[in-house]
Protein backbone atom coordinates (compact mmCIF):
# COMPACT_ATOMS: atom_id res chain seq x y z
CA UNK A 1 0.00 0.00 0.00
CA UNK A 2 2.98 2.22 0.73
CA UNK A 3 4.60 1.74 -2.44
CA UNK A 4 1.19 2.44 -4.15
CA UNK A 5 0.74 6.13 -2.22
CA UNK A 6 4.87 6.88 -3.06
CA UNK A 7 4.09 6.07 -6.60
CA UNK A 8 0.90 7.87 -7.03
CA UNK A 9 2.58 10.91 -5.03
CA UNK A 10 5.38 10.58 -7.50
CA UNK A 11 2.75 10.72 -10.55
CA UNK A 12 0.68 13.63 -9.19
CA UNK A 13 3.95 16.07 -8.95
CA UNK A 14 5.26 15.40 -12.25
CA UNK A 15 1.80 15.81 -14.15
CA UNK A 16 1.33 18.78 -11.99
CA UNK A 17 4.71 20.76 -12.76
CA UNK A 18 3.66 20.57 -16.71
CA UNK A 19 6.24 17.30 -17.44
CA UNK A 20 5.51 15.64 -20.64
CA UNK A 21 7.54 13.32 -22.96
CA UNK A 22 9.37 14.55 -25.09
CA UNK A 23 7.58 14.60 -29.06
CA UNK A 24 4.25 15.15 -27.00
CA UNK A 25 3.06 18.29 -28.16
CA UNK A 26 -0.04 19.43 -28.08
CA UNK A 27 -1.78 21.98 -30.94
CA UNK A 28 -3.69 25.06 -29.11
CA UNK A 29 -7.18 24.92 -29.33
CA UNK A 30 -7.80 27.76 -31.60
CA UNK A 31 -5.68 25.27 -34.28
CA UNK A 32 -8.90 22.95 -34.95
CA UNK A 33 -8.61 23.65 -38.23
CA UNK A 34 -5.88 23.38 -40.57
CA UNK A 35 -5.10 23.99 -44.91
CA UNK A 36 -2.27 22.36 -45.88
CA UNK A 37 -0.51 23.26 -49.50
CA UNK A 38 2.56 22.59 -51.23
CA UNK A 39 4.03 24.43 -54.07
CA UNK A 40 4.85 20.78 -55.31
CA UNK A 41 1.31 18.97 -55.63
CA UNK A 42 1.23 16.05 -53.62
CA UNK A 43 4.16 16.44 -52.36
CA UNK A 44 6.13 13.68 -50.00
CA UNK A 45 6.16 16.09 -46.86
CA UNK A 46 2.93 16.91 -47.47
CA UNK A 47 1.36 13.00 -47.05
CA UNK A 48 4.15 13.06 -44.15
CA UNK A 49 2.69 15.65 -42.27
CA UNK A 50 -0.70 15.22 -42.78
CA UNK A 51 -0.12 11.52 -41.05
CA UNK A 52 1.50 13.49 -38.51
CA UNK A 53 -1.39 15.31 -37.81
CA UNK A 54 -3.79 12.40 -37.59
CA UNK A 55 -3.67 11.74 -33.78
CA UNK A 56 -4.14 15.93 -33.22
CA UNK A 57 -7.87 16.14 -33.75
CA UNK A 58 -7.68 18.72 -36.29
CA UNK A 59 -9.61 18.90 -39.84
CA UNK A 60 -6.91 19.05 -42.33
CA UNK A 61 -8.29 21.29 -45.38
CA UNK A 62 -6.94 21.40 -48.72
CA UNK A 63 -5.37 24.35 -50.08
CA UNK A 64 -7.11 23.96 -52.98
CA UNK A 65 -10.26 24.48 -50.84
CA UNK A 66 -11.43 28.34 -50.81
CA UNK A 67 -13.10 29.00 -47.11
CA UNK A 68 -13.07 30.20 -43.87
CA UNK A 69 -10.19 32.76 -43.07
CA UNK A 70 -10.49 31.67 -39.72
CA UNK A 71 -8.42 28.68 -40.23
CA UNK A 72 -4.41 27.86 -39.69
CA UNK A 73 -2.35 28.13 -42.90
CA UNK A 74 0.91 26.19 -43.74
CA UNK A 75 2.11 26.05 -47.04
CA UNK A 76 4.99 24.49 -47.97
CA UNK A 77 7.76 26.06 -50.49
CA UNK A 78 10.26 23.78 -51.16
CA UNK A 79 11.66 20.61 -49.26
CA UNK A 80 15.47 19.94 -50.83
CA UNK A 81 17.93 17.66 -49.84
CA UNK A 82 21.96 18.49 -50.26
CA UNK A 83 25.00 16.00 -49.73
CA UNK A 84 28.34 16.90 -48.16
CA UNK A 85 30.89 15.27 -48.45
CA UNK A 86 32.43 13.96 -45.03
CA UNK A 87 35.14 11.08 -45.99
CA UNK A 88 36.21 9.29 -48.14
CA UNK A 89 37.58 5.42 -48.77
CA UNK A 90 41.39 5.00 -50.16
CA UNK A 91 40.67 4.34 -53.14
CA UNK A 92 39.15 7.92 -53.59
CA UNK A 93 36.04 6.93 -53.07
CA UNK A 94 32.76 8.52 -50.91
CA UNK A 95 32.64 6.74 -47.75
CA UNK A 96 30.34 9.17 -46.17
CA UNK A 97 27.97 11.70 -46.51
CA UNK A 98 26.36 14.76 -44.47
CA UNK A 99 22.67 14.71 -45.50
CA UNK A 100 21.03 17.98 -45.59
CA UNK A 101 17.20 18.22 -45.61
CA UNK A 102 16.14 21.77 -45.89
CA UNK A 103 12.24 22.67 -45.14
CA UNK A 104 10.80 26.17 -46.18
CA UNK A 105 7.00 26.74 -45.60
CA UNK A 106 5.20 29.74 -44.63
CA UNK A 107 2.36 29.75 -42.02
CA UNK A 108 -0.61 31.92 -40.85
CA UNK A 109 -2.58 32.05 -38.06
CA UNK A 110 -5.77 33.66 -38.53
CA UNK A 111 -6.19 37.43 -38.56
CA UNK A 112 -1.95 37.66 -38.47
CA UNK A 113 0.33 38.28 -40.94
CA UNK A 114 1.93 35.28 -42.53
CA UNK A 115 5.48 34.08 -41.10
CA UNK A 116 8.23 32.47 -42.98
CA UNK A 117 10.04 30.22 -41.67
CA UNK A 118 12.96 27.35 -42.44
CA UNK A 119 14.88 24.82 -41.07
CA UNK A 120 17.67 21.98 -41.86
CA UNK A 121 17.54 18.14 -40.74
CA UNK A 122 20.88 16.47 -40.90
CA UNK A 123 21.76 13.06 -40.69
CA UNK A 124 25.07 11.15 -41.50
CA UNK A 125 25.17 8.56 -44.28
CA UNK A 126 27.80 6.16 -44.88
CA UNK A 127 27.97 5.11 -48.96
CA UNK A 128 29.31 1.55 -49.98
CA UNK A 129 29.74 1.61 -54.03
CA UNK A 130 29.78 -2.08 -54.04
CA UNK A 131 25.91 -2.51 -52.42
CA UNK A 132 24.25 0.19 -54.83
CA UNK A 133 20.91 -1.08 -54.87
CA UNK A 134 20.87 -1.72 -50.79
CA UNK A 135 22.51 1.83 -50.46
CA UNK A 136 19.61 3.72 -52.53
CA UNK A 137 17.03 1.66 -50.61
CA UNK A 138 18.67 3.10 -47.41
CA UNK A 139 19.01 6.81 -48.65
CA UNK A 140 15.00 6.09 -49.48
CA UNK A 141 14.52 5.28 -46.04
CA UNK A 142 16.35 7.54 -44.43
CA UNK A 143 14.69 10.47 -46.33
CA UNK A 144 11.45 9.36 -45.46
CA UNK A 145 12.51 9.17 -41.54
CA UNK A 146 13.61 13.28 -42.45
CA UNK A 147 10.32 13.75 -43.75
CA UNK A 148 8.56 12.17 -40.66
CA UNK A 149 10.84 14.01 -38.36
CA UNK A 150 10.25 17.83 -40.25
CA UNK A 151 6.60 16.94 -40.16
CA UNK A 152 7.15 16.46 -36.24
CA UNK A 153 9.05 19.46 -36.27
CA UNK A 154 6.61 21.65 -38.00
CA UNK A 155 3.72 20.60 -35.84
CA UNK A 156 6.11 21.91 -33.01
CA UNK A 157 6.78 25.02 -34.96
CA UNK A 158 3.32 25.89 -34.93
CA UNK A 159 2.59 24.88 -31.16
CA UNK A 160 4.98 27.14 -30.34
CA UNK A 161 4.27 30.05 -32.92
CA UNK A 162 0.62 30.25 -31.71
CA UNK A 163 1.95 29.93 -27.73
CA UNK A 164 3.78 33.11 -28.45
CA UNK A 165 1.39 34.90 -30.90
CA UNK A 166 -0.97 34.71 -27.80
CA UNK A 167 1.11 35.82 -25.45
CA UNK A 168 2.16 38.94 -27.39
CA UNK A 169 -1.51 39.45 -27.91
CA UNK A 170 -1.81 39.56 -24.36
CA UNK A 171 0.83 41.55 -23.57
CA UNK A 172 0.09 44.33 -26.39
CA UNK A 173 -2.62 47.02 -25.53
Amino acid sequence: MRNLIICLLCSVIISGCGFSLRGNYELPASVSQLRVGSAEAHSALERALRNELKPYDVDVIDASVEGNSDVTNIYLLSDELDRRLLSLFSTGQVAEYELIYTVRYELQFANSDAQLLEFDIKREYQDDPDAVLAKSRELELVLSEMRKQAAIRIIHQISIAQHTLSNSALVTP
